[in-house]
């Protein structure tokens, strides 16, 4: 058991009532609306149903109003749509360290982020370029497309995250896959030649943040069409593989609090577009 996930998920579980309350009023949340916080007073992991279903529903009478009850590539376009519209808040490179300060703050110390890979906690200020620094990790690598750091693709918070200098130079601009050794500075993440394979906490993670690029960046606004394929050693494609891996780790870790709170941190204060397979992850299995 990843001892590391019980911690995060314990100190920011939800309760089915909070769960509830969200469901109840979210789609009246302005978009320019600031998240409240998530509440930390309780303690004891949600349930995998909980962390699921916490948020489906929200917006199914607005925001995804277009999207429900479609499938397969009608699913696809339509979630793009929505996505690709509403994202009226676009960051410039340099706009997105203060935005990560605020979407993956620690829980627990608001001075603090919270770490993909590694999943620890390191000082906001602490950003940079030496290796005990944190710097943006774009989870979709840019050079799969060659989308750079312009406003866009190289800028989309959604697949963008706090990371250690030193692991995110291990993962570099790896495929997704199973295996290979284990990363020294960030153990339970292993790498080889041409794969990167997160720890089991950020399994999912990484899966909805590659799923949710492929479908909001489709070709059609002057950026590449990316798309997840079953392959690895990529390179400059605008693919990345392997979709059956990550669809297996998008089921074996679903959504969390901290995951949740994060999508509704971009909604309100910074792009105001929203990852669907967070909200809906049962929409994965309906297009892949």
């Amino acid at each position: 058991m990843d001892n590391t996930r019980v911690t995060r998920r314990g100190r920011i579980a939800l309760t089915v009532a909070a769960g509830t309350v969200l469901v109840a009023v979210a789609a009246q949340i302005p978009a320019t609306a600031t998240a409240g916080p998530a509440d930390h007073t309780r303690s004891g992991a949600t349930t995998v149903a909980q962390r699921s279903s916490v948020s489906v529903g929200a917006y199914d009478d607005s925001y995804y109003e277009d999207a429900v009850g479609k499938t397969g590539q009608a699913l696809k376009e339509s979630l793009h749509r929505i996505i690709s519209s509403t994202q009226t808040g676009k960051l410039a490179y340099d706009q997105v360290w203060d935005a990560l300060k605020d979407t993956d703050e620690d829980p627990e110390n608001s001075a603090n982020v919270m770490l993909l890979y590694s999943g620890s906690s390191r000082s906001e200020n602490s950003n940079g370029g030496d290796p005990d620094d944190w710097n943006r990790e774009h989870v979709w690598a840019k050079s799969h497309g060659d989308f750079g750091t312009a406003t866009g693709p190289g800028t989309d918070i959604h697949h963008l995250r706090p990371a250690d200098v030193t692991v995110n130079s291990a993962r570099g601009n790896k495929d997704f896959d199973k295996g290979g050794w284990e990363v020294g500075e960030a153990p339970g993440n292993y790498t080889d030649d041409d794969s990167f394979e997160p720890r089991d906490a950020d399994k999912g993670d990484v899966a909805r943040m590659i799923l949710y690029m492929a479908v909001r960046y489709d070709g059609d606004d002057g950026f590449p069409d990316l798309e997840p394929n079953d392959s690895v050693g990529n390179s400059s494609r605008p693919r990345i593989g392997r979709i059956s891996v990550l669809e297996q780790w998008h089921r074996e870790d679903p959504p969390d609090a901290f995951e949740q709170r994060r999508n509704q941190v971009i909604f309100d204060k910074y792009q105001h577009n929203r990852n669907p397979f967070i909200d809906h992850p049962v929409w994965v299995d309906e297009i892949w």
